[in-house]
């Protein structure tokens, strides 16, 4: 399997195998969550709590199968050891914050809709954290977005993790 992630790219950009799945996976999260959004008005309670913990399932087992390590290896360290331009590392380091902050957000709805959370954790204002946490999560999308561009579209020579 790690023979296949190093592999490259499907997409035409100089990205490897596992960040266009990256790419690929969070466009269908998006895709997912927008559709839990749309159940919601509906008033399809059920299908819409299916849609969106699928949703936050993926999200959590993309950032931590495909997300950290990157950021560890190439955007965390002080040196810049992969030689990314400051924009990468700047785009990057906005798009670990907000999604940081979706992940968490998402998975505390989520745990909560489906009955997981302690007592004094609970909240009834569905509506207000859901729409904070769908907010946040389509930004770190865009984000995201910027940071494959920035890291591999026009880059011949990105990092390979």
């Amino acid at each position: 399997m790690t023979e296949l992630m190093h592999q490259p790219g499907f997409l035409g950009t100089s990205a490897n195998w596992a960040a266009d799945v990256t790419l690929l996976a969070s466009a269908l999260v998006a895709l997912l969550l927008t559709i839990g959004v749309v159940l919601a008005v509906r008033g399809q309670y059920g299908a819409h709590r299916v849609f969106q913990t699928s949703a936050a399932t993926i999200n959590a087992i993309l950032v931590l199968w495909l997300m950290l390590l990157p950021y560890r290896d190439f955007v965390a360290p002080p040196t810049n050891p992969a030689g990314l331009p400051l924009s990468a590392i700047a785009v990057t380091r906005i798009h670990a914050a907000v999604g940081a902050a979706a992940l968490i957000l998402g998975l505390f709805v989520t745990l909560r809709a489906n009955g997981l959370m302690p007592r004094p954790l609970r909240f009834n204002n569905y509506k207000a954290f859901m729409r904070v946490s769908y907010a946040l999560y389509m930004l770190a999308s865009l984000i995201g977005l910027f940071v494959y561009i920035t890291w591999f579209v026009g880059n011949p020579s990105p990092p390979s993790y």
